[in-house]
């Protein structure tokens, strides 16, 4: 499912990448609780820009920061690299926005034990 018929990883693959890096920072470092957890994050915006092609099973290295971290969203910037490879073959964006799991409806504050994770990866 990876590769497409052009033999390269499809474009929606890397936000796959970008949602996994994301989540499981925030899993590992914030606690965050994606089955169970009253607050969750959801995704309010994302792009992408290319500038070299991956293929599967080629190796995927990912870089994270936070550029804004607000009191209800946090924007990250996500860098995914070659193997060994300083400059980034894609380089993303995403903004999280935090709900009550039940209704998702509003935002609500981001969760302390999140924020103090967030604080860690925040640039400027």
């Amino acid at each position: 499912m990876d590769n497409d018929i052009y033999g390269h990883v499809n474009n929606v693959v890397y936000y796959s990448y970008f949602d996994t890096v994301i989540n499981r920072y925030l899993i590992q470092e914030g606690g965050l609780d994606p089955w169970h957890g009253e607050v969750i994050g959801v995704c309010a915006e994302s792009w992408c820009r290319y500038r070299a092609a991956f293929a599967f099973p080629e190796d995927v290295e990912a870089g994270l920061r936070v550029t804004r971290l607000g009191g209800r969203s946090v924007t990250y910037e996500i860098g995914l690299f070659k193997a060994g490879r300083a400059e980034a073959a894609a380089e993303g964006r995403f903004v999280h926005v935090f709900v009550p799991r039940g209704d998702m409806t509003a935002a609500v504050a981001i969760p302390a034990p999140l924020r103090a994770a967030l604080e860690k990866l925040q640039v400027g």
